[in-house]
């Protein structure tokens, strides 16, 4: 034994220590960090990767690192779902087109400072279920959306008038697009002028102008959208809502926001 231990480089006292105790603490940590994340990892919906599984395991009390936690999920399998691309779509009119106000800074010191926007559609089994959404840079939440089985002007309008409706803003706030057709129309136009709305526009073509609300979008698609099938509008605009208003703004931990969700962000910067 003491010839097989030397060759082995192992010494002899940790040799019977294994024997009386094989498996080794380290290995039992694992063994019940992994349920802890196989746990977090499904009430997230799949969504959460190793940084926000950390964080809510560190909240339960227990204690791990972020590499520890990415080491054991690849090693199990366990991964977010990723992304995948839109197709785009834009149009625009020359003559409504505004310059681009924002300029890819999207830090904010307040809320209703600035406000952005898009539209994008999901798939159903009676056709596209269209979505516009307006997001508060300030705290990433959503303060206004709304859904047709068409992309109209009145869509994004809609969405805007609820952001407006909800957040009630004191200050002036800057409202920003891409060039698609519904914001450039003679109606978007009016509605922000009569609002007291300033208008911003991304350069052509461009998707890192809009970033925030592109992610948002990725976010909502790989994370409740990717796999399912809906088959009515109606049971899509269900799920979207839930989505929205229950697990994104109050639940979802933002890594923005230093990992805690839009509403928990308002209430600790502005007391709402």
């Amino acid at each position: 034994m003491t010839a097989q231990c030397r060759v082995l480089r192992v010494h002899r006292s940790g040799f019977y220590s294994w024997l009386k105790n094989p498996s080794s603490t380290r290995a039992q940590d694992d063994a019940k960090l992994i349920g802890m994340i196989k746990a977090a990892h499904e009430e997230s919906s799949g969504t959460y990767g190793s940084p926000r599984i950390c964080r809510e395991i560190r909240e339960s009390g227990a204690l791990c690192g972020e590499n520890r936690v990415a080491r054991l999920m690849k090693e199990h399998g366990i991964k977010a779902y990723r992304r995948y691309r839109r197709p785009k779509y834009r149009f625009s009119r020359p003559s409504l087109i505004t310059p681009n106000r924002l300029n890819q800074d999207f830090d904010v010191p307040g809320p209703d400072r600035v406000w952005v926007t898009d539209i994008t559609y999901i798939a159903t089994s009676e056709g596209w279920l269209y979505l516009a959404v307006v997001i508060d840079l300030f705290s990433r939440r959503v303060v206004g959306w709304s859904m047709s089985s068409t992309i109209t002007t009145d869509l994004a309008i809609t969405a805007l008038h609820a952001a407006l409706w909800r957040r009630r803003p004191i200050h002036r706030v800057t409202v920003h697009s891409d060039q698609g057709s519904q914001f450039s129309s003679d109606a978007w136009n009016r509605f922000c002028r009569d609002h007291n709305l300033d208008r911003s526009m991304s350069r052509r073509g461009n998707c890192y102008d809009n970033a925030v609300v592109e992610s948002f979008f990725s976010s909502l698609k790989k994370e409740r959208i990717r796999g399912r099938t809906y088959l009515t509008r109606e049971e899509a605009r269900a799920d979207i809502f839930d989505y929205i208003e229950v697990f994104y703004n109050r639940i979802r931990r933002h890594s923005t926001l230093g990992m805690v969700s839009p509403v928990e962000f308002e209430e600790v910067k502005i007391g709402v």
